[in-house]
C-alpha cells in the first residue's frame, strides 16, 4: 500500500482572490474591536481635513490595529506592522493594507482622545450585553515600569555641579578648536562631535534644574494654606507651651530631591519593602466587583503610595455611573480619602490592617506567620468603625471579592497580555497609553465573556 499525502503546492497561483472573511472565525476577537471602534465619534479622531498630502489611512482601522495588538500582547509599532503581514486577523482587520510604524506611532500618540472615547463604547457594549452594572468596585494600583532608566536621575545640586563642569569642557573644546583652525585653515564651519554632545548633555541638565525649580515652587504654593493654617492655630492656643517649629514652605528644591533627565514625570518606585527600586509609574484601576471583572477607570500616579488615590479613582468612574460600595486594601486606609468616598455616597470597606487574623489570610493571601506579631492598635474613630464593619459577617463576605477582582485583572496585563512597561514617555502620554491598555484588556474580557454566554 502506497504512502499518500496531502498535494503541497507553493508555485501555482489561487485561483480566485481569497476571502479574508472565510479565514478569520466568527468568533475572533477582532470582530468586537472592530464593532467598539466604529462607535467612536470620527470628531475625536485626528484626521488631515486639509486632504494635503498622501492618502491617509482610516482613522477607526488605525485604532482598531492598536487595541487588537495590544490585546494580544503586540505594543511596539514595528511589531505591529510586522503583524499587518503575518496574522490573517490583522490582515482581515486592515483589509490588507499595510501601515508602517512611523505612522503607527505617530498615531498612538496624537489619539489618546479617541482612545477615552472607546474606553466607553466597550463599557456600553458591556452593558447593552448585561454583563456590566456599576455597583461595587474594586480599585488598587500597580507599579510599571517607565521606559526610563534609574541611573538618568539626577539631584540638584549634581546637575548644577556637572553644568559647571561641562562649561569648563566647551570652553576648553572650543580653542582646542580655535588652534586647529589656525593651524590647518579649517573653515571653521563644522562643529566637532564632542563640542555637540556636552553641548546637549548641558541642555539637558539645565532643562533638568528647572523642572525641580518648578516643582519645588509648585509643592511650595500646595502646603502654603496647610502652613497658615498650623500658624493661626497656634496663635490661638493662649498660654500653651511651645510646641516644634512651624517651618514655611521652601521654593527651593531639597538636596537629595531627584529628577530623571530622560522621562521627568517618572519617579523611583519599589513594589514592596523587599524589591529594588526601579524608574516607574503607579497605575491605578477601579475594576467591577459584580461579576464582569471589567475596568471602569483607569489613571496615572506619580506617587508611589496608594493613600491619596481613593477619591480620584472613583471620580474617573464618572462617566461610566456611580459606584455604591468600594473595596480597598491598607494602602488607601485614609482618613481623608474615606470621607471624601462617603460625601460621594459611596460605602467604603477599606482594611486597616488591624482585623482579626483569619480575615487578614482570607481577604489577602497572607500565610500564616510563624511568629505572632504584635497586634495593630488603633486609635482614630473611623478606623475602628472601619474594623467593626469588616469583622461583621456581610463586610467580610464582601470585602473578600477584593482579591477575586482586581488582583486578577493585573495579573492577565502583566502574564497574558505581557505588558509590564510603558513605550511612551511622560504623564500625558503614559496616561494614555495605560487606558489603551485597560481598553484592550477590556476587549478581551468582553469578548470572553460573550463567548461564555453564547
Amino acid at each position: 500500500m502506497s504512502t499518500r499525502f496531502v498535494n503541497v503546492d507553493r508555485q501555482t497561483p489561487m485561483l480566485l482572490a481569497p476571502d479574508l472573511r472565510e479565514w478569520v472565525p466568527e468568533d475572533d476577537l477582532v470582530h468586537l474591536v472592530i464593532e467598539a471602534v466604529d462607535r467612536v465619534p470620527l470628531s475625536a479622531l485626528q484626521v488631515n481635513v486639509r486632504g494635503t498630502g498622501s492618502a491617509q489611512y482610516p482613522p477607526r482601522m488605525m485604532l482598531a490595529l492598536l487595541i487588537y495588538g495590544y490585546a494580544n500582547g503586540i505594543f511596539g509599532s514595528r511589531r505591529i506592522e510586522r503583524a499587518t503581514y503575518r496574522d490573517v486577523a490583522v490582515r482581515y482587520l486592515t483589509a490588507d493594507t499595510h501601515p508602517d510604524h512611523d505612522t503607527i506611532a505617530t498615531f498612538r500618540r496624537t489619539n489618546f482622545e479617541a482612545v477615552a472615547e472607546c474606553f466607553v463604547a466597550v463599557l456600553e457594549l458591556a452593558r447593552e450585553a448585561g454583563v456590566l452594572k456599576v455597583g461595587t468596585v474594586s480599585t488598587d494600583g500597580t507599579k510599571l515600569r517607565a521606559n526610563a532608566s534609574q541611573h538618568q536621575n539626577v539631584t540638584y545640586e549634581r546637575a548644577g555641579e556637572l553644568r559647571a563642569a561641562l562649561q569648563k569642557e566647551v570652553r576648553e573644546l572650543l580653542e582646542q578648536a580655535e588652534r586647529a583652525d589656525q593651524d590647518h585653515g579649517d573653515d571653521g564651519q563644522k562643529l566637532p562631535e564632542e563640542l555637540a554632545r556636552r553641548e546637549a548633555l548641558k541642555a539637558r541638565l539645565e532643562k533638568a534644574r528647572e523642572r525641580l525649580e518648578q516643582r519645588a515652587k509648585q509643592r511650595a504654593e500646595a502646603e502654603r494654606s496647610e502652613y497658615e493654617r498650623k500658624v493661626e492655630a497656634r496663635a490661638q492656643r493662649q498660654g500653651s507651651r511651645k510646641g516644634k517649629v512651624i517651618r514655611s514652605p521652601s521654593p527651593q528644591p531639597r538636596p537629595n530631591e531627584r529628577i530623571n533627565m530622560v522621562d521627568a514625570d517618572s519617579r523611583l518606585m519599589r513594589k514592596n519593602k523587599h524589591s529594588a527600586y526601579e524608574q516607574s509609574y503607579n497605575a491605578q484601576a477601579v475594576v467591577d466587583a459584580d461579576g464582569s471583572q471589567l475596568i471602569l477607570a483607569a489613571r496615572i500616579s506619580q506617587c508611589a503610595s496608594d493613600a491619596n488615590e481613593l477619591a480620584a479613582n472613583l471620580a474617573a468612574v464618572g462617566p461610566v455611573g456611580c459606584p455604591t460600595a468600594v473595596l480597598a486594601d491598607a494602602g488607601y486606609a485614609c482618613e481623608a480619602q474615606v470621607q471624601a468616598a462617603t460625601d460621594q455616597k459611596v460605602e467604603v470597606y477599606v482594611s486597616t490592617g488591624a482585623e482579626a487574623a483569619h480575615l487578614r489570610r482570607r481577604h489577602d493571601f497572607r500565610p500564616p506567620r510563624r511568629k505572632q506579631a504584635r497586634p495593630k492598635v488603633l486609635k482614630a474613630p473611623w478606623s475602628l468603625a472601619m474594623k467593626v464593619k469588616l469583622e461583621t459577617e456581610a463586610g467580610g463576605k464582601l470585602y473578600a471579592l477584593r482579591k477575586q477582582t482586581v488582583e486578577p485583572v493585573f495579573g492577565i496585563i502583566k502574564s497574558v497580555m505581557g505588558f509590564r512597561q510603558f513605550l511612551l514617555r511622560g504623564l500625558t502620554h503614559v496616561s494614555g497609553e495605560w487606558q489603551l491598555v485597560s481598553l484592550a484588556y477590556n476587549c478581551k474580557r468582553l469578548w470572553g465573556l460573550k463567548l461564555a454566554l453564547a
